[in-house]
């Protein structure tokens, strides 16, 4: 339709535009009036009016051009598909024609194998079917095999249901305990850690806490040492340089210079625990040298277990110029393990004529008067040395809340001079303390054999 109506387009304007021209064309006169003026106004607008229809008219007219241009490409394009569609048809016509040729030719193929196939039925047939009963008897065995496997599988899974039963039934005990063994743990944990809390605090208020070693800590402790059961086994301890060696040697019966005597000096000798067996095979005594306490880098209450005290079977707690809080741990420790303790104060001789010197003594005259002087105050700092230092470790028992017990005061020589048979001249307590701790260790002797012969 846009292609007929394009050319009459033009033509049309043209007209409009000559039929207003004349219509409102201005006469000409000097003088118009107000009616020719409007006549003349109107004209003019009417021209632009005419002049607006004919542009909009000749857009109309290119839009229409455009659009029948478009629609003869459209036209063109669909020609061009239907040929495209024509060409491919026509190619698959051609294919379809082959392939109908090709069919006919399988089926006369196909008939041709039918009919050998037919031909050769009958000569299969009879081995088919001696094949498919060598078929049947073999799927029936296989069956029959099936079955009994299938049988002894339910049996084999049975079983198995039973046992993963019981394994379920274990495992649930075992979670129980497992859980109620972690319950336990978590209650020993929160124990532990306030016992731990607990012992921190207390140390920290000076409180010494209670450490009990155990089986294995013993066991290491007496093979450490050589211990024996038919022995009697005494630990010499207390702070260095108290004195320890020359007391060891004392009860032995050895000086310094003799063979296998411990070494003594000055300052502390003895960095390691040491065995002594009496010298007398008879005796079935053994002693030890205990590290002094002053030597070792650990607190008064550990030297107890880190010497392992507490597999002797007593201990001789020794102190010389003051009793220290070493001392204390030793008797405490020992009270807890019901081991035999004796509190000795060592080199009296020699604390007695430090008195003596305190109290004036300055000579070591000969003649008569000065000996009856020395001798008067011998006996009076001897007096005031007992005095003072069994009054000085009642206090310091007391202040420990431990009970009173009785200070061996001793002098080394005097000790050495008894073991050897000499009778000395001047003693304190060196012959109770022998004896007592002999009497001590023949009566613990006689019980362990009492126990074995009633055992038997």
């Amino acid at each position: 339709m846009g292609a007929v109506l394009a050319p009459m387009i033009v033509p049309m304007v043209s007209l409009a535009a000559h039929a207003l021209s004349r219509i409102f064309r201005r006469p000409d006169r000097e003088n118009p009036t107000l009616a020719d003026i409007n006549a003349r106004h109107q004209a003019e607008q009417a021209q632009k009016q005419a002049e607006q229809a004919a542009r909009e008219a000749q857009e109309l007219a290119e839009e229409i051009k455009r659009q029948a241009d478009q629609d003869r490409e459209h036209a063109r394009a669909r020609q061009e598909e239907a040929d495209r569609a024509a060409s491919q048809a026509a190619e698959e016509a051609e294919r379809m024609k082959g392939r109908m040729e090709e069919a006919e030719n399988a089926a006369r193929r196909a008939e041709e194998l039918a009919e050998e196939a037919r031909k050769t039925a009958q000569e299969e047939g009879a081995k088919l079917a001696r094949e498919a009963q060598e078929e049947r008897e073999r799927s029936q065995k296989i069956r029959e095999d099936a079955e009994r496997a299938m049988a002894a599988a339910r049996e084999e899974a049975e079983r198995a249901q039973r046992a993963a039963d019981e394994q379920r039934r274990e495992a649930e005990a075992g979670k129980a305990l497992a859980e109620e063994m972690a319950r336990t743990a978590a209650e020993e944990t929160r124990k532990a850690t306030e016992a731990k809390e607990e012992a921190e605090r207390r140390l920290k208020d000076g409180i010494q806490p209670v450490v009990t070693p155990s089986p294995k800590e013993l066991a290491a402790a007496k093979w450490r040492i050589q211990y024996k059961e038919d022995c009697f086994h005494f630990a010499i301890a207390g702070i260095s340089g108290s004195g320890k060696s020359s007391l060891v040697n004392a009860f032995r019966g050895l000086r310094s210079r003799d063979a296998g005597s411990a070494a003594v000096g000055v300052t502390e000798t003895t960095l390691h625990m040491t065995r002594y067996p009496d010298v007398h095979p008879e005796n079935p005594f053994v002693w030890y040298d205990i590290p002094g306490a002053g030597t070792l880098k650990c607190r008064d209450w550990q030297y107890f277990n880190d010497q392992g005290l507490y597999v002797f079977d007593c201990i001789i707690v020794l102190f010389d110029n003051r009793f220290t809080m070493t001392d204390i741990a030793i008797l405490v420790n020992a009270r807890r393990f019901n081991i035999p303790t004796y509190i000795v104060r060592s080199k009296a001789d020699q604390h007695i004529r430090n008195v003596m010197v305190e109290m004036g003594y300055d000579s070591e005259g000969d003649d008569e008067e000065e000996v009856e002087r020395r001798n008067r105050l011998y006996k009076a700092a001897r007096k005031q040395f007992i005095e003072r230092t069994r009054e000085s470790v009642r206090v310091n028992l007391d202040d420990a809340n431990l009970p009173d017990q009785r200070v061996y005061i001793v002098s080394n020589t005097t000790m050495l001079s008894i073991v050897l048979n000499k009778a000395p001249k001047k003693t304190i307590d060196e012959v109770d303390l022998l004896s007592d701790l002999l009497n001590q260790a023949y009566s613990r002797r006689v019980s362990q054999s009492d126990e074995i012969l009633s055992m038997s």
